[in-house]
């Protein structure tokens, strides 16, 4: 956001360089500027005013488009057209990450980067996915000992902040490794649906610790 008072500060000469062509200043700074030039008396005949109207138009249709292609890199292309790609969808790979850990998530994410011939990002989701495991385990415990109030609520305990930790980083390599713009299609749920059971079987019968740092632990607490 511009901040009027600040400009206002500026000399004429400083305020002028708001209205040339090619300056990196936003469109909401170009027009605050042509219009304190106008307070102190400065007059712009019709040409100028369409002139620096043209420039803050450009410049707005500019922004907009840089906005408009972030969130095409963001965006989900998931279709039903027959003839796409079959990948597990990024929602559920999110969901299984945060509640049941990275090594599921790690294990769909894999095969779906296998399946796309992104050999090396498939073996550093896998590694990721089995690294973090130690990494959130030793975390968990960690800041429930070194908290000075020694208490968390649901929006702000451990698990989530960690479960929350490992979702984005694979969202993040879905982004930056799967091909800008694909559409692919859901595979089946099977797979995600067996290696979920599994997970659970080995959160709940494990005694050794390995999994009692996950989200979904935490329910029970």
């Amino acid at each position: 956001m511009v901040n009027k008072s600040v400009l206002r500060k500026l000399s004429n000469q400083e305020l002028e360089a708001y209205l040339k062509e090619g300056n990196r200043f936003v469109p909401e700074a170009v027009q605050i500027a042509f219009e304190i030039l106008e307070e102190r008396g400065r007059i712009f005949n019709d040409q100028k005013k369409a002139t620096v109207q043209q420039l803050i138009q450009r410049k707005k249709e500019a922004e907009e488009a840089k906005l408009n292609a972030e969130r095409e890199i963001w965006q989900d292309y998931i279709t039903e057209d027959p003839s796409a790609v079959k990948l597990f969808p990024r929602e559920l790979i999110l969901i299984i990450s945060l509640l049941l850990g990275t090594i599921p998530g790690s294990l769909l994410l894999n095969l779906n980067f296998l399946n796309l011939k992104k050999y090396g990002a498939a073996v550093l989701a896998l590694v990721f996915g089995f690294i973090f495991v130690p990494v959130q385990n030793f975390a968990v415990p960690f800041m429930y000992e070194h908290n000075s109030q020694h208490f968390f609520t649901y929006r702000k305990s451990p698990e989530l902040l960690m479960g929350a930790t490992g979702a984005v980083i694979f969202f993040v390599f879905w982004v930056l490794f799967t091909p800008k713009k694909l559409p692919y299609r859901a595979a089946s749920y099977i797979f995600p649906i067996l290696i979920s059971l599994v997970m659970l079987v080995l959160m709940v019968t494990n005694d050794q610790g390995w999994f009692s740092g996950y989200f979904l632990v935490s329910f029970a607490k």
